[in-house]
């Protein structure tokens, strides 16, 4: 369900599938398992198409959550309208604002120049 890359120096951390409500936490868990291992550098997450829906998005959010507690640049990546709806409509007031991409080289490129 989930993979994971270092592409110069940003964590980029790919969720294939929705995980279902039952798989949410478990995904949460590998999420931030990740996170805080690869910790300070800035992660960047990777909705595949089959990940967009409302447990996965829920999932990153919680993620994010503590990407901002831990002081880790984080950022999403997805093709879907309706996810990045999702995620910037209930990303909250939370610090470092969540950035949502199209497109994995430019989240990337942008995660490292911001940790430079």
């Amino acid at each position: 369900m989930v993979s994971h890359h270092l592409e110069h120096g940003v964590l980029v951390v790919t969720v294939d599938q929705d995980p279902g409500i039952d798989g949410r936490a478990r995904l949460s868990s590998q999420i931030c398992d990740l996170v805080s291992a690869h910790r300070p550098a800035p992660v960047v997450i990777v909705l595949a198409e089959e990940a967009t829906g409302r447990t996965a998005v829920s999932a990153v959010l919680r993620a994010h959550r503590l990407c901002g507690h831990l002081g880790v640049l984080m950022s999403v990546v997805t093709h879907s309208a309706p996810a990045r709806r999702m995620l910037e409509d209930n990303a909250g007031t939370a610090s470092p604002h969540l950035v949502v991409h199209a497109r994995v080289d430019t989240a990337v490129m942008t995660a490292f120049a911001a940790a430079a």
